[in-house]
C-alpha cells in the first residue's frame, strides 16, 4: 500500500541540521509564559483564565520544518518495545514512529510564528496512515507542519501534521489535534459539540496505570508536559492528579491488538475525558467480524467501569 504525499504541506522548509532535543524545546516554550504560569500557579487558576489569541496572531506558519535520522537508536526502541511489552525486533512500532516525529512537531509548535502556547496543550485526537513496516536501519526523513486552526467550545484547536519519508516514499504519517485549553479566537466561536451516549462494549481487558504512568511514557517519548507529570505540575493547568498522555493510551491499544490487526492500516482515536492517574481503565479491543481475514477492521475503546465514562474510542481500518 502506498500513501499519497500531503498537498497542503508548506514549500518554504526549514532544514534542520538534527533532530532538536525535546527539553531544549520545552525550555523554549516555557521562557515567554513565566510569568503566567507564576500567576497561575501562585492562584490555582486553571488555564482557562488566560486571555484570549490576539486577532493579529492567528496565522499558522508557512514553513515546514524537516530533519533526517541517519539512525535510529536501538537502546531507545528497546525501552520503548518493553514499556509496551512487545518482543524485540528491528521493526519499529507506528507509536514510536509518533516519538520519533514528535520532536519536529513541537520545533514547529514553539517557533515564534506559531500562535498557541504548548504548556497544557491537550491532545483531542489522531490520524495515523502505517503504509509498511520500518525498520532500525532505514534511513528516515521527517517533516512537521501545522493547518486548519479553528474555534473549539473550549478553546482553540489544530492540527500537527507529520511525515515519516524513506527514499521519497511516504511511509508514516500522522496528524495530531491539539486543543489549546481557554485560548479563544476573537470574534470566533464554537458550540459545544454533541456527544453520543457511551454504552460500554464486554470489556477484554482491565489497565491498571500507577501514577508514575506518564513519567514512564514520558522517558520515551520525551513529552514531559507538565499534565502528565504529577500532580504538582498538573493542577495550574486545571487538573486534580496528572493525566496519562494519550498516545500512550492509543499505542498500547494498538499493540494490545498485534495478531488481529491489518498489515497496513489506518489507526485513529479520539480522546475525551482524560485518565486520571493512578486509575484503572477497562478495555474493549475487538475485529469488526469473527473472520480470519487479514483485511477486518479492529474497534478499541477505554473507558471508566465505575462511572461509564469513556476515555477514549478508535479503530484500526486497512488502509486503502
Amino acid at each position: 500500500m502506498m500513501i499519497t504525499p500531503a498537498s497542503d504541506r508548506p514549500a518554504q522548509t526549514i532544514v534542520l541540521s538534527r533532530v532538536p532535543p525535546l527539553m531544549a524545546l520545552y525550555g523554549k516554550a516555557l521562557a515567554p509564559d513565566l510569568v503566567g504560569l507564576a500567576h497561575r500557579v501562585a492562584r490555582l487558576l486553571p488555564v482557562g483564565a488566560r486571555p484570549v489569541v490576539e486577532a493579529s496572531s492567528t496565522a499558522l506558519p508557512s514553513e515546514t520544518y524537516s530533519a533526517i535520522y541517519r539512525s535510529i537508536d536501538a537502546e531507545h526502541l528497546a525501552q520503548y518495545q518493553r514499556l509496551f511489552g512487545l518482543p524485540g525486533s528491528d521493526e519499529l512500532p507506528a507509536g514510536f514512529l509518533h516519538v520519533l516525529a514528535f520532536p519536529l512537531a513541537t520545533a514547529h509548535m514553539v517557533s515564534s510564528q506559531f500562535p498557541l502556547p504548548l504548556l497544557g496543550m491537550v491532545h483531542l485526537s489522531n490520524t495515523i496512515e502505517v503504509a509498511r513496516p520500518v525498520t532500525i536501519d532505514e534511513q528516515l526523513e521527517v517533516f512537521a507542519w501545522s493547518r486548519n486552526m479553528r474555534p473549539h467550545h473550549k478553546g482553540t484547536a489544530v492540527d500537527i501534521v507529520a511525515e515519516i519519508h524513506v527514499s521519497g516514499e511516504v511511509v508514516w504519517r500522522g496528524v495530531s489535534t491539539y486543543l489549546a485549553k481557554g485560548k479563544y479566537l476573537i470574534g470566533k466561536a464554537a458550540a459545544p459539540q454533541d456527544r453520543k451516549d457511551f454504552v460500554p462494549p464486554a470489556p477484554t481487558a482491565l489497565w491498571n496505570l500507577e501514577a508514575s504512568t506518564g513519567r514512564d511514557y514520558a522517558a520515551v517519548s520525551g513529552d514531559r508536559n507538565p499534565i502528565h507529570m504529577s500532580a504538582l505540575t498538573a493542577k495550574p493547568f486545571g487538573y486534580n492528579r496528572a493525566i496519562a498522555h494519550g498516545m500512550y493510551t492509543a499505542a498500547r491499544a494498538l499493540e494490545e491488538a498485534r495478531s488481529i490487526r491489518p498489515a497496513s492500516y489506518v489507526w485513529t482515536v479520539e480522546f475525551a475525558k482524560p485518565v486520571l492517574l493512578p486509575g484503572k481503565v477497562s478495555v474493549a479491543i475487538t475485529k469488526d467480524d469473527a473472520s480470519t481475514d487479514a483485511h477486518s477492521s479492529v474497534s478499541y475503546s477505554g473507558w471508566n467501569a465505575r462511572t461509564n465514562q469513556v476515555h477514549f474510542t478508535g479503530r484500526i481500518d486497512p488502509l486503502v
